[in-house]
């Protein structure tokens, strides 16, 4: 009989589940690794945030038209640097999967006031700091990823919102390339279909247009999430109308699922969702709770909570999890697994 043995913690967050076969004597002849997990979290570590450690440094227009490339320059160069404070402190509490902010270069992708990296004032600067970022990541193994916002909408019928967006998603993917990344999968990109415009099979249709028109680094990073709302998609719904067409890895969210389950229980749509990914890289799932459930309402609403406690169950897959709850890193320590 196979049975659940132990949890075993390697490192701070990184974990082993343990199976072990016990025969009837109750003499065990077998001990499997049943799987392996990184957690993370995203964007911003509360503990560092006291102390104006931070990587969302930006400006409005308005003031960039003021204080000039200068000034903007020098927001880039400290929320580098402060992401590098991160990754060390990430390392000395065992955190290696991240997801960085969005908001690092600001106004790089604007159609106007856009601009390449090697023409910022202190250029030399920023690109030392962006290979040390990557270089570090990639001595300590430390899986990087990112979301681009909502306004990043591929499937939108509007061929100006699809250009804007594309602009936006390459110039994170540039960003990976300038870390030193291979483009795939495992320092994902990932992205909603967005909305479905009442025409959701036409929506899935024109992502898989837009698709096409990507650089081939930045087709080798996409992923794509199921929604939480009965109206957009399911993890069904991107199998069947995304990934069967295109080919990209599917990112799936336990919480999304609840609010929009597309008939599948969670494991049948997990594990859907795990057969999407190349072999060779572990798959990436995103967990989170219900705010409100938290709060001691009766009605779950798709509104983040502080922490998370589970119980989690992952099938006895391998895969990473990014925990998306209010207190970040904090969260890490409170989930449990079945």
């Amino acid at each position: 009989m196979w049975v659940l043995f132990e949890t075993r913690h390697i490192g701070s967050y990184d974990y082993l589940l343990i199976n072990v076969l016990v025969i009837s004597t109750g003499t065990v002849i077998c001990v499997v690794l049943q799987a392996y997990t990184m957690l993370g979290y995203a964007c911003i570590n509360m503990e560092l945030r006291e102390q104006d450690i931070f990587t969302n440094r930006t400006l409005r227009r308005a003031t960039l038209e003021v204080k000039g490339m200068p000034y903007l320059s020098e927001l880039i160069e400290a929320n580098l640097n402060d992401l590098l404070t991160i990754l060390h402190h990430n390392e000395k509490e065992g955190i290696r999967f991240f997801r960085i902010s969005s908001e690092i270069f600001p106004f790089w992708s604007h159609p106007e006031l856009g601009y390449e990296l090697e023409d910022l004032p202190n250029s030399e600067v920023i690109l030392s700091l962006i290979k040390q970022v990557g270089d570090y990541a990639t001595e300590h193994n430390h899986r990087i990823t990112t979301h681009p916002g909502p306004y990043n909408v591929l499937a939108s019928p509007n061929p100006s919102v699809v250009s804007k967006a594309i602009l936006e998603l390459e110039c994170h993917s540039k960003m990976f390339d300038y870390m030193g990344f291979t483009p795939s999968a495992y320092n994902k990109i990932n992205i909603h279909v967005g909305g479905a415009y009442g025409e959701p099979d036409a929506a899935l249709a024109r992502f898989c247009i837009a698709f096409t028109q990507l650089s081939s680094a930045l087709k080798a990073r996409l992923t794509v999430e199921n929604d939480d709302r009965a109206n957009l998609y399911s993890t069904l719904d991107l199998y069947n109308g995304v990934h069967r067409v295109i080919g990209i890895p599917i990112v799936f969210d336990y919480h999304h699922h609840n609010f929009n389950t597309g008939g599948q229980t969670e494991q049948e749509a997990l594990e859907l969702a795990i057969s999407t990914w190349p072999s060779n890289i572990t798959p990436v799932v995103h967990y989170s709770e219900s705010k409100t459930i938290h709060a001691g309402g009766s009605k779950p609403t798709p509104a983040h909570s502080d922490l998370v406690y589970g119980p989690m169950s992952l099938y006895g897959n391998s895969i990473d999890v990014m925990i998306e709850a209010k207190h970040k890193e904090k969260a890490l320590v409170t989930l449990s697994f079945l």
